[in-house]
This record gives C-alpha cells, structure tokens and sequence, in this order.
C-alpha cells in the first residue's frame, strides 16, 4: 500500500504558530522533504522533543529521514521521493517556511501524486499572503495573489501593465512577494504604471520586527531609500479604495 504525501505548513517566523496537526504529522513520517536540511532541522530541534544531532536516525521521538528538495534539485530527488511513496513510506513536504508550494518548489511533486494515484493532505497553517491581506485594512472578498514579480524589469512591468486592468475591472486587492533587493525597482515599477496610490507593505511578519507601512508609494519610496530594505516583503494594493 502506498504511503501519502503531507503538505505540512510550517511558521513564518514564530515558531509558536506550529500546528499541533503539523507538529503530529512531522513526527510520525518517515520522509521529510525540505528546501533546506539545516533550517528544517532547526526548525525540528525547537518544536519535538528531539537532539538535532539525531534528526536523521531512528529513534522513539523523532524517525524521519531529511531529504532535500529545492528548486534546482526538483526534477532528480522527485523519482526518489515518488518511490518512498510507492513503498508504503508516509512523506511530508516542506518549505522553509510558510505553506509549501506557494511560490515554492511542491507542485510538480503533487501533481506526480495525483498522477500516480498517491493520496495527498494538506497540513493547513501559515502564509504571509493571507496573514498580510487580513492584516492589511484592504478588502479581502476578492484578492489576486502574484507571488515574486519577474526579475527582469521589461517582464516585470509588461505583468503590472497586464494586472492593473484586472485590478481595476474586478475590483480586487493585488498580492506581491518582494525580496530587499529588488524592492525599490518594484515600487518605482509601481508608481509608474498605477501612480502613487496607497499601498500596504508588510515586512518580517509575526517576526520580532514585524512592520506594516500603510501609505502613498511616493512615500515608501522615501523611506527604504534612506533605510535599506531588509527581511521580506508583503506589497498589497487596491486601486479601488
């Protein structure tokens, strides 16, 4: 009998935001695979009563075996983690943090799943997409989630200029993942093709420097241009508001 596969949210920050459904399934699984070993194993060290110098041995609390699974890794470690499963072994796939497989490697390995008949569960908990947009004051009734913007700026603005009619017909709240170092060329991106309207950005959330700036473009262009940008970024707008 095949095993099943575990979509396993894990915390974006706070570690106390763990789920005890998530905490069961990690320590019951015989596979975990992760974007990064250290981190994951980190990550277990705090939340099971383990010795993280024994995560990848067998032993009564802790019995999974760490495999690595990443972006650039995905297609080899794919077989092998399809096979785990045709031989009975119960796997759990996670990110580094937050909801695995939003603008995270996962769904290819979930769609060979379906295709091969495996059962897969989702483990529901945290994602700094929706703890941003609940958090944001805009409306949450209709949202439209991007994930990280192109890195080249032609693709990166033809996607904006294509989005903002969408925003503007339907109505609803646009979602962007930001990294530090791209962050100013997006907000410039921004201003240009909606004009300095009001946006929300969210920085380190539920982290100990959580911070959410509600305020015109212009202004956040302002200020991380004196401060640099660091951690990650939630960006919401609604033109409509």
């Amino acid at each position: 009998m095949a095993g099943k596969l575990y979509i396993v949210a894990t915390p974006i920050g706070n570690l106390e935001d763990i789920t005890l459904r998530a905490i069961d399934v990690l320590q019951t699984v015989e596979v975990i695979a992760c974007e990064d070993t250290r981190k994951t194993g980190f990550l277990l060290s705090r939340i099971l009563p383990i010795n993280i110098n024994t995560i990848n041995t067998v032993n009564n609390s802790m019995k999974a075996r760490l495999i690595s699974y990443y972006e650039q890794n995905e297609s080899q470690k794919m077989p092998e983690i399809i096979n785990a499963l045709k031989n009975g072994l119960n796997v759990a796939l996670v990110s580094d943090a937050g909801t695995p497989t939003i603008s995270d490697p996962g769904f290819k390995l979930v769609r060979e799943c379906i295709k091969e008949g495996i059962k897969v569960e989702s483990i529901p908990g945290p994602s700094a997409a929706i703890s941003a947009l609940v958090s944001s004051g805009l409306p949450t009734d209709k949202f439209f989630f991007v994930g990280y913007l192109p890195k080249k700026e032609g693709k990166r603005k033809k996607l904006l200029t294509d989005l903002s009619s969408i925003v503007q017909t339907i109505k609803l709240t646009l979602i962007i993942f930001e990294s530090p170092y791209r962050l100013i060329k997006t907000l410039n991106n921004l201003m240009e093709i909606f004009g300095d309207i009001n946006i929300v950005i969210a920085r380190e959330l539920t982290k100990v420097h959580e911070e959410i700036y509600r305020e015109k473009i212009s202004e956040s262009l302002k200020h991380f241009s004196k401060t640099t940008p660091k951690g990650e970024f939630v960006i919401l707008l609604n033109t409509n508001i």
